[in-house]
């Protein structure tokens, strides 16, 4: 069977009232500009009837597919699971709540068909939400902008655009839904494009995010950084920072203790090393040193056990 010209995956959560009228936006989207498509929603666990409406949905349009969790394990998990599944030769993600626009999807496909993008992000530059949210959410930007070098305004946006071979080389999990442009980078993906995206005001129901997400969200992309950077030689850092402590606070030691010593040789007014507080504190850094070196060291081991430990992305063969 061909695969569809486009796979739209939806996670969702509690979003039984937005569900049709999303299905029937995306199927006329498709129908207008020609294209082929599935529909991927997967059900994070919902309490409402957003399955019973799944089911419903299938009947009336067979490119809908459904995917449901038996409990919620978040955006992330969803997302992973509707990847596995996509077929299409671009994949989109979307949000269930309606505030991110089907009629998007054709100039993104373009993007990625024509202008060569490996993915592209929407940026909802005008949006519908309240200031507590709007301020947070360009902190949060910003700072990934700052520390992963990659140029876009909305890391958060849920509406994406992707080749299919993208979405097949990484792997979502915890909360790196937000990180994706990053994670597809370091899988060796650097065509990463912005489209300005309509934003609209929720219709129904609230939102599911709460203030924990931004601290999740810092949590998480100090992870990521770390994994893309040291992830499979964490020697590299421990070991380096295990060194230099090592290093500082033994030649602290040893300069503090030979100081004694030669005043003590030259009759020289002297105070006991026990008394110094310097000397504790070198203790101390050769102390978390050896911890580092040693933390380092055992990294190295587990990742030399590891079943991926040469899992690499090979991109073409001859």
């Amino acid at each position: 069977m061909q695969s569809p010209d486009i796979s739209v995956v939806v996670p969702l959560f509690n979003e039984a009232e937005s569900l049709p009228e999303l299905a029937a936006w995306i199927d006329r989207v498709a129908a207008a500009h020609g294209l082929s498509y599935e529909v991927i929603l997967v059900d994070d666990g919902s309490t409402d009837d957003s399955w019973a409406v799944v089911e419903r949905l299938k009947e009336r349009y067979p490119a809908v597919r459904g995917i449901s969790f038996r409990r919620n394990y978040g955006k992330s998990a969803a997302l992973y699971c509707g990847f596995e599944a996509a077929e299409g030769e671009v994949v989109f993600t979307m949000d269930a709540d309606l505030q991110d626009s089907p009629d998007e999807i054709p100039e993104m496909r373009r993007m990625i068909l024509e202008e060569g993008y490996d993915l592209v992000s929407g940026w909802k530059k005008r949006r519908h939400d309240p200031i507590g949210k709007r301020w947070p959410s360009k902190f949060f930007n910003g700072t990934a902008r700052a520390v992963s070098g990659i140029r876009l305004h909305d890391f958060n946006c849920g509406l994406k655009a992707y080749r299919r071979k993208v979405v097949k080389s990484i792997e979502v999990y915890g909360e790196m839904h937000r990180f994706i442009p990053i994670l597809a980078r370091q899988a060796g993906f650097r065509r990463i494009g912005e489209k300005v995206v309509e934003h609209r005001a929720r219709k129904y129901g609230c939102s599911k995010f709460g203030l924990e997400r931004m601290i999740k969200g810092y949590l998480d992309l100090i992870s990521v950084l770390f994994m893309s950077r040291f992830g499979r030689s964490p020697m590299y850092l421990f070991g380096s920072l295990g060194t230099l402590m090592f290093l500082l606070g033994g030649g602290t030691t040893f300069w503090i203790i030979g100081a004694k010593l030669w005043k003590q040789a030259h009759g020289l007014p002297l105070r006991p090393v026990a008394e110094q507080p310097l000397f504790y504190l070198a203790m101390l850094a050769v102390v978390l040193g050896v911890q580092l070196f040693l933390a380092g060291f055992l990294g190295e081991m587990i990742n030399r056990t590891s079943t991926d430990r040469n899992r690499y992305l090979i991109d073409k063969t001859l």
